[in-house]
């Protein structure tokens, strides 16, 4: 029991959640798990809804994924891309943030269990998107440097600082190669958009502050299990990009698969072998599931729940999922729409939509996903865009990406610092974050 006083005016009792403080409520209760684009999508939508809200998430920020790279180059400082969740909704009504892991779901009695205690809910929707992917290698696992958050991009960034920090004094020809190699592995937008900046860094940021480390004797890879780069872009994209990269000297290898990393080699399924002490791995990635949801429902291979037109996981009926862990298949799309950010957006709102509809006693209606296109960027006035039936390269599409990305950036500081920060970078061929602030150290 609580005491609650509102404006003065007069005084009530209110009941709260006794593990976590949540008022109890008569209202329908939706419960989100995952602050990433689709679950702020779909509750940004929810702002007038006459239901209570409560967003778990192990963080309490909303990260923007496509410029994790950046961080992790020295190219932007975290907060630029990350931005509170709890400032995000400080508007909506009876909404509740808790920052916690979410161990699982008690379907039976629609009951969500965290590390902070449980909650019942009325509707569940599930946004957990995705996690690294190693494929079963634990070598790579063990070794290598993912990249899907923000502590890991500060991992990167520290490990890459330290590295051409010791090669700086280092008199060892082959320790100094080791620690100037860096290989990335998986030419998606990722990599490729990793790949640009490691070589941008090269050449621009070299030169001015290790004088005694050659421009060349930097070298970045990047390595490509399939026959291109960009593969779920069109022709013309992947071609471009390629082409770019190698005009800024950096290696590509196609049809090359990595079968192992100890640390210091990183070893090929052709035999080949690249001594480095910085081995990125963006080969892929796999569904971030929730315990308590199993069956037909999952499919274990992508770890991706199935899903139908309205989002509804097989087999419930309050219980959706969005985004890169939905899988919801259309004639359009039959392995399931791509695990991009626009997707999940797009989800996210149409469901904050249809249970709006639900609560009124109004059908739902079906998902139709919009492909607005899709881009990379390799650096400096390159970049590629596939839009509809045209393709754009070069300084244009370039630009697009820049005004596209600023968009969809959560905040109007978040915009305003990395806009700044990309016009100071563009004039002075510098990149301001390059700061060791954590060092790095393997486990």
């Amino acid at each position: 029991m609580v005491f609650y006083a509102k404006g003065f005016t007069y005084c009530n009792f209110i009941l709260y959640n006794s593990s976590m403080n949540i008022p109890n409520t008569e209202k329908p209760r939706i419960v989100v798990i995952g602050g990433g684009f689709a679950g702020i999508s779909f509750i940004r939508k929810l702002k007038n809804i006459q239901a209570q809200v409560v967003l778990f998430d192990r963080n309490n920020y909303h990260t923007f994924q496509p410029l994790l790279y950046q961080v992790s180059t020295a190219g932007l400082e975290p907060d630029s891309i990350a931005y509170p969740l709890r400032k995000i909704f400080r508007k909506h009504d009876d909404f509740h943030f808790r920052m916690a892991e979410v161990e699982g779901i008690d379907t039976e009695s629609n009951t969500v269990k965290t590390t902070v205690g449980e909650l019942s809910y009325d509707y569940l929707v599930i946004a957990t998107g995705t996690r690294t992917n190693y494929f079963g290698n634990t070598s790579i696992e063990t070794h290598s440097m993912p990249m899907k958050n923000v502590p890991q991009a500060l991992n990167i960034r520290s490990l890459m600082l330290q590295n051409i920090e010791k090669a700086d004094i280092s008199d060892d020809p082959e320790e100094r190669k080791c620690l100037l190699n860096f290989v990335i592995a998986g030419a998606g937008p990722t990599g490729v958009e990793l790949a640009g900046a490691l070589a941008e860094f090269r050449k621009s940021i070299l030169k001015n502050d290790y004088p005694f480390i050659e421009r060349e004797d930097m070298q970045v890879h990047l390595v490509e299990g399939s026959e291109r780069v960009l593969s779920p872009m069109s022709s013309f994209a992947s071609e471009k990009a390629k082409r770019f990269l190698e005009a800024m000297g950096v290696k590509v290898h196609l049809n090359t698969l990595v079968k192992s990393y100890d640390g210091k080699t990183v070893s090929t399924v052709d035999g080949r072998t690249f001594e480095a002490a910085t081995f990125i791995w963006a080969a892929g990635v796999t569904g971030a599931p929730v315990k308590g949801i199993n069956g037909s429902a999952l499919l274990e291979k992508q770890n991706r729940y199935k899903v139908n037109e309205f989002n509804l996981i097989e087999g419930y009926n309050n219980i959706y999922a969005l985004g890169d862990i939905a899988l919801m298949k259309t004639s359009a799309y039959p392995s399931g729409h791509p695990q991009v950010a626009q997707p999940a957006i797009q989800q996210g709102r149409r469901l904050a939509t249809n249970i709006t509809r639900a609560l009124k006693g109004k059908e739902m209606k079906p998902f139709e996903y919009r492909d607005k296109g899709t881009m990379a960027t390799i650096g400096r006035n390159k970049a590629v865009a596939d839009i509809k039936k045209m393709h754009f390269g070069g300084a244009f599409a370039w630009l697009l990406w820049m005004v596209v990305h600023l968009f969809f950036l959560v905040g109007f500081r978040n915009r305003v610092v990395t806009f700044f920060n990309w016009t100071y970078n563009y004039i002075n061929y510098d990149k301001a974050a390059r700061l060791i602030i954590r060092p790095f150290r393997r486990p």
